[in-house]
């Protein structure tokens, strides 16, 4: 009574497309993940991992915490930094943040 007529559609009679819509959205999601999230991270653990694997006794680092410090000593997995006199703490590898250029420390009144 509220519906004069009802128009069924045929089995076949899908839009232009219309069955590949989904697919191809999806896979041009994961394509934009890749290139805005996944890409540019693995980009950014390669450089801290040459950072890393590079660190040599009397650079200057910049750690996590904030810290700035000289490095006196390094293992596999630590590293010894003298942050001021007679006070040398040690840290992990992984928390070098930076190098710094020679003679920062010294510039900024440490």
């Amino acid at each position: 009574m509220f519906i004069s007529q009802a128009h069924a559609q045929t089995a076949n009679s899908a839009p232009a497309g219309g069955e590949w819509f989904l697919p191809a959205m999806m896979i041009g999601l994961l394509i934009f993940m890749y290139f805005t999230t996944i890409r540019p991270q693995r980009k950014r653990q390669k450089e801290h991992a040459e950072l890393v694997s590079s660190l040599s006794k009397g650079d200057e680092v910049l750690m996590s915490s904030g810290l700035m410090g000289k490095v006196i000593d390094l293992s596999d997995l630590y590293v010894v930094v003298n942050v001021s006199d007679k006070v040398d703490l040690k840290f992990q590898r992984t928390h070098v943040t930076a190098t710094l250029p020679k003679g920062t420390i010294k510039t900024l009144g440490a």
